[in-house]
């Protein structure tokens, strides 16, 4: 008995070793049949059978005025088409690239630029054509089982409806490029994305784009599901609402009409942006073509360059609106009497030359400052800054009113301006500073550069009493599936000035003499509101040409600073000379306070935006 039990062990351990080689043999039995016997129909399967991710993109978010009523920008369904090169025999690929574009109706190169040789091995999906229709799609679908490796999915194209003169504010978006991506990398952008290229676009970018989403699915060779597909979908991107009123803007875009040049109408109590108009503008829907071509190269090569927005890209000698800037200077540093008068007679030697004012023999008479700053006189503000103010304090009172430093504004693309000093000039030209050089910068010429934006901001500093609002595009960002505001943004101090109250208060009531008593009398001699502000008109160099400006603020006096609105506009001295500034911010403020229309408006004023109106140089 004991010796059996002794065997039992020894028997059961050659039956599992014989099991083991039996499943051992089975095993390799069947590895050799699936690899060596039948390996040919198995890599065959495998190549037919493959599990394909593909991103399924966010749509951007939509841009509204500021009434939050229809977009300004939306999305409108279109497709993307890729291509996968390692799914595409090589043999096969000339051919493929050949058939895909006469179905895109692209050039073939533009193809070829998106499937160098060097990425034939990559099973990525790229993307060859975007923003393809529909029915171009049908005709892939009928060919899909002769052009292996090729997909396409929806990809939503930006719509810009009927946007006209906000072009340069909403901007454009674009395919992202390798310069981009590499700064942008680390933020989880990735080749293939749209992003925004100017503007809001730009400027927001991370906001509107959204969260892509993704969807996995088995499919054979023929693309078509042999499995369970994943799921995970985009979240669309954010609504911005803008501070623009699309009525003001319209009522701007129309006033200025077709005359190269810029409109900016803010609210200084809050710095809000009202209306932006840069003439010539542009279409940014020619952006969402994959092949930009010929109307790309029209724009580039338009000499009146309408991809700039001459409201804070281009910059102006800012003329007798300087003699704002001026009569701070001369009130709050006492440099001269208000009330003494200096004798105009038309005409001042100094120097090699003789100084014209605008009004010839006999020229003006005797003024004080507030008639000086009323009819814009420039031998008053010569002598004033030459003998009593100085270029250091002119230098101090410009930059203390921001000109020379960029205003923050939210859109990408700002330039600063420019301020001339003494040593700047030694510096850089190699010249001392004369006296010469304080006359012309006193009326505004000169060296001295600004924006129309900066402009804008020093009219809104004077009616402020001091206080300067950063200039902002955005006022909310909603939520796009509830519109509930997420952020809304608020008004930021850009500049406080120290110079009291009191000066200021002169400063508007020689302003509002422009009006009521001096060189726009006849232009903004209108019922719906009061107006104060400065006439300008700007040497260019050429003959019987004039930069026309315009700046200002309404209502002159009111309890209710919200309802104050300031308008600066700049016509530019390539058009023909009509000093049509004045009259167009005339139109702008009877449409604002009288809610009108721009043709009801210019209709009341008896202005008409087609006729020229002979204006007077000041």
């Amino acid at each position: 008995m004991a010796s059996e039990r002794e065997e039992r062990p020894e028997l059961r351990i050659a039956v599992l070793r014989g099991l083991f080689i039996f499943i051992f043999v089975a095993y390799a039995i069947r590895l050799f049949s699936m690899q060596i016997l039948s390996g040919d129909v198995y890599r065959s399967r495998a190549q037919n059978i493959a599990r394909r991710t593909t991103v399924i993109p966010a749509q951007r978010g939509e841009i509204y005025d500021r009434n939050y009523t229809q977009p300004l920008v939306l999305n409108t369904d279109s497709f993307a088409v890729s291509v996968t090169p390692a799914e595409v025999p090589r043999a096969e690929m000339d051919d493929l690239i050949g058939r895909l574009a006469a179905i895109l109706n692209v050039g073939r190169e533009q193809i070829e630029r998106k499937l160098p040789p060097s990425i034939y091995y990559l099973y990525q999906p790229v993307e060859v054509a975007a923003n393809v229709a529909f029915g171009t799609i049908a005709a892939l679908a009928e060919q899909v089982d002769t052009l292996p490796g090729v997909s396409w999915q929806s990809k939503p194209m930006r719509s810009y409806v009927e946007i006209g003169s906000l072009s340069h504010i909403i901007g454009y978006v674009g395919g992202i490029t390798r310069d981009e991506l590499t700064m942008l990398y680390n933020k989880g952008y990735k080749q293939d994305d749209v992003i925004g290229k100017n503007g809001i676009e730009r400027q927001y970018d991370e906001i509107l784009r959204g969260r892509e989403g993704r969807e996995t699915r088995t499919v054979d060779v023929r693309g078509r599901r042999v499995g369970d597909n994943t799921r995970i979908a985009p979240t669309m991107g954010k609504n911005l609402v803008l501070t623009i009123d699309r009525k003001i803007q319209t009522l701007a875009e129309k006033a200025l009409g077709r005359r190269i040049g810029a409109v900016v109408v803010t609210r200084p109590s809050t710095g809000e942006i009202l209306a932006m108009v840069s003439y010539p503008w542009y279409d940014p829907n020619i952006f969402n073509h994959s092949d930009l071509g010929s109307e790309y190269q029209a724009l580039i090569s338009d000499p009146n360059k309408p991809l700039i927005n001459r409201a804070i890209q281009s910059s102006y000698p800012p003329a007798s609106t300087f003699k704002i800037i001026m009569t701070t200077g001369i009130i709050a540093e006492n440099a001269f009497p208000p009330d003494q008068t200096i004798d105009c007679l038309g005409e001042l030697s100094y120097g090699d030359r003789l100084w014209r004012c605008h009004i010839r023999r006999p020229g003006h008479g005797r003024l004080n400052l507030h008639q000086a700053m009323a009819q814009s006189c420039d031998i008053y503000y010569w002598n004033v800054g030459r003998d009593y103010l100085g270029v250091e304090n002119i230098v101090n009172y410009a930059r203390d009113y921001g000109y020379g430093d960029v205003t923050g504004i939210d859109i990408p693309g700002e330039i600063s301006g420019f301020v001339p000093t003494p040593q700047w000039k030694d510096r850089r030209l190699h010249e001392r500073w004369q006296g010469g050089d304080t006359m012309n910068m006193s009326i505004g010429q000169g060296y001295t550069l600004v924006t129309p934006l900066q402009m804008n901001n020093m009219v809104s500093m004077a009616a402020n009493g001091g206080v300067v609002y950063k200039p902002h595009l955005l006022k909310e960002v909603r939520d796009p599936r509830t519109g509930a505001v997420e952020q809304s943004m608020q008004p930021e101090v850009l500049h406080q000035s120290d110079l009291p109250l009191s000066v200021f208060e002169e400063v508007r009531k020689d302003m509002r003499g422009v009006i009521s008593e001096g060189t726009a009398r006849f232009p903004l001699d209108i019922k719906a509101v009061e107006i104060a502000g400065k006439t300008g008109t700007a040497e260019v160099g050429l003959q019987d040409k004039w930069h026309s400006w315009f700046t200002s603020y309404a209502p002159y006096q009111t309890d209710d600073p919200e309802e104050r609105v300031a308008v600066t506009v700049i016509v530019e001295a390539v058009n023909a000379w009509e000093w049509w500034a004045v009259y167009c911010s005339a139109i702008i403020y009877q449409g604002i306070f009288a809610d009108q229309t721009y043709e009801e408006a210019s209709r009341t004023l008896g202005i008409q935006n087609n006729l020229t109106i002979q204006g007077r140089r000041e």
